[in-house]
């Protein structure tokens, strides 16, 4: 029995949801997003909470419960606070900064990086060492942010480079003479 699945999801106020067939689409003050469920569920609004419910015992449609819930209460919690996520910048003369929708990035190569975020992400440099990423979809948030890690990763002896803000870096001890 999944525990994640019975829970059901509230909606606060300000926030509408409606169900049609298998897909569940949520309206908030940040927009509007959607989710299409596999046939192993079932979805249903009842006084301001969203119940998602397994239709057999199958291993499938378990598995296939907690993960719905999941993606339901992903939604709701889009379209009312968004998703955040906060990269920093390590290392001498690495930088960011925003010009127009594109963000610049200064990190050590022979050329800046120009990196143009999706529509519905934003992408903001309130320092020069800190990226913000956010959106009111958790996975084109995180896919951004992983682009932007990706084009200068952390290093473990120095620990230069672009981490997530709360990222622990192992650091290795170099060579000896």
């Amino acid at each position: 029995m999944s525990r994640i699945g019975k829970k059901p999801v509230d909606l606060p106020s300000g926030v509408s949801a409606s169900v049609s067939g298998q897909t569940i689409e949520v309206k908030g003050p940040k927009g509007t997003r959607s989710f299409t469920a596999t046939d192993d569920v079932t979805i249903s609004v009842e006084d301001n909470a969203v119940t998602v419910t397994p239709r057999g015992k199958s291993k499938r449609a378990r598995q296939q419960w907690g993960m719905s819930r999941t993606m339901v209460a992903n939604l709701v919690k889009g379209v009312t606070e968004g998703f955040r996520k906060e990269l920093e910048i390590n290392g001498v003369g690495y930088r960011a900064q925003m010009q127009g929708n594109v963000l610049k990035l200064s990190l050590g190569y022979s050329h800046d990086v120009n990196y143009e975020p999706p529509a519905d992400v934003t992408v903001t440099a309130p320092k020069q060492t800190v990226v913000v990423v956010e959106g009111i979809d958790e996975q084109k948030v995180g896919q951004v942010a992983a682009e932007i890690r990706a084009w200068r990763a952390p290093e473990p002896y120095k620990g230069k480079g672009i981490r997530y803000k709360d990222e622990y870096i192992f650091r290795k001890e170099g060579k000896k003479k």
